[in-house]
């Protein structure tokens, strides 16, 4: 079965050499120069016997399944004690990512399709540390429970990328926090793990392109709270541009008025330079 342990031939030599291509070279001042030695040719592959998992390698029905975790379809996620959610929407009112944020942190775990063989993830890897380096942050590559993890440390915050293999499927875990939080044995970290480890894929039977997110989807009664703190929110918006445009239109008046010019009263014989007849003015009939 795809995803458990396989005995070692001479091109998994070959890759376990690849696997160490992450480390920065250490003419580079601004790298970590220790790389993921330690990691095999099974870097990143997920383990049946300890997940995370394909939803056809769990028994029973989704509704069983997904008991403990939240639905969001393409995942069903592990939540921490204390954690809540942070729903990000497109342009289109879809829902994009889903975090997690704890005490200690941020945890953002999605799936991507991939192909059949593993590899994917060590692919990603290598743009993420390089995407990183550009952005001028100090980029380490670590190795951890599931294989090389991308930590990066940049001056807003710090990051750690924690990538699976499954079939067809690759999860893509992110841990983010303030400085100091993303070390090996940090709790942000831990949590980060812990959820990558209890997350269930539903690849779907749908064709993908390589690397394309699996659609996200809301629980119902998530979404029924999301779309009701929309309307909230727009509803206040509104009412707030109104009160402006009052406020607004009070001074505007005031200032019209004051600008218009006063119309000569018809019963003052001096106004408007004479009372006129049938003929012109009082005065011109004088001349």
């Amino acid at each position: 079965m795809f995803g458990r342990k396989k005995k070692r031939d001479p091109h998994d030599e070959e890759a376990a050499a690849d696997a160490t291509s992450l480390a920065p070279e250490s003419d580079d001042p601004g790298l970590d120069a220790s790389g993921p030695d330690d990691v095999d040719a099974a870097d990143g592959t997920a383990d049946p016997d300890s997940g995370p998992w394909s939803i056809e390698d769990r028994e029973g029905e989704r509704e069983e399944i997904a008991q403990g975790r939240l639905d969001l379809g393409s995942v069903l996620l592990p939540l921490p004690a204390g954690g809540q959610l942070q729903v990000e929407m497109t342009q289109q009112g879809t829902p994009q990512a889903v975090h997690i944020v704890t005490q200690h942190g941020r945890i953002t775990v999605a799936a991507f399709a991939a192909p059949k063989s593993p590899g994917q993830w060590r692919e990603v890897a290598t743009e993420l540390a390089d995407t990183l380096r550009r952005d001028n942050a100090t980029v380490s590559v670590e190795s951890g429970p599931f294989g090389r993890e991308v930590v990066g440390l940049t001056a807003g915050g710090e990051l750690r990328f924690i990538g699976v293999d499954g079939y067809r499927w690759m999860i893509r875990g992110v841990a983010t926090g303030p400085a100091g939080s993303v070390g090996a044995e940090s709790p942000l970290v831990q949590q980060a793990r812990a959820v990558v480890a209890g997350t269930i894929v539903d690849r779907g039977s749908d064709p993908h392109p390589v690397r394309t997110p699996l659609p996200v989807t809301l629980p119902q009664a998530l979404a029924q709270q999301l779309a009701a703190a929309q309307q909230q929110q727009q509803a206040a918006q509104q009412q707030a541009a109104q009160q402006q445009a009052a406020q607004h239109a009070v001074p505007r008046q005031q200032a019209a008025q004051s600008a218009a010019p006063q119309q000569p009263s018809s019963e003052d014989p001096n106004a408007g330079g004479g009372r006129r007849g049938p003929s012109g003015s009082a005065m011109q009939q004088l001349g």
